[in-house]
């Protein structure tokens, strides 16, 4: 996923602070990747505005990575990217709905 990045590209994800460099991004995505090892991500869809895409995803998977709930999720977000010259992203702000997110981690949804 980093590799979509320019080298000192960033993401940020709910105004948290920036992850920058593709280490830095790749350490964010595994994050997720280890709470959720069935992870599904997809594609609702792909806006163009101005020299900015967006990119919405819903995100599908089960809490069972280490210290996990056991509990399944289902979350939509967006990520706003900007794209440099080279076609890599250069900054990346991701939203999705921190609450709803932690409530399913708690309950689980069906």
């Amino acid at each position: 996923m980093a590799a979509h990045y320019a080298p000192d590209g960033a993401l940020t994800i709910n105004d948290g602070p920036p992850s920058e460099g593709r280490a830095a991004i790749t350490e964010a995505a595994q994050g997720f990747m280890t709470a959720f090892p069935d992870m599904q991500v997809l594609m609702d869809d792909l806006v163009t505005k101005d020299h900015r895409i967006e990119y919405h995803w819903t995100l599908i998977g089960t809490n069972t990575g280490p210290g996990g709930t056991r509990n399944r999720v289902r979350f939509s977000g967006i990520e706003e990217w900007t794209i440099g010259d080279d076609g890599l992203i250069v900054v990346s702000n991701g939203h999705f709905d921190q609450a709803e997110y932690e409530r399913q981690l708690e309950r689980g949804v069906d």
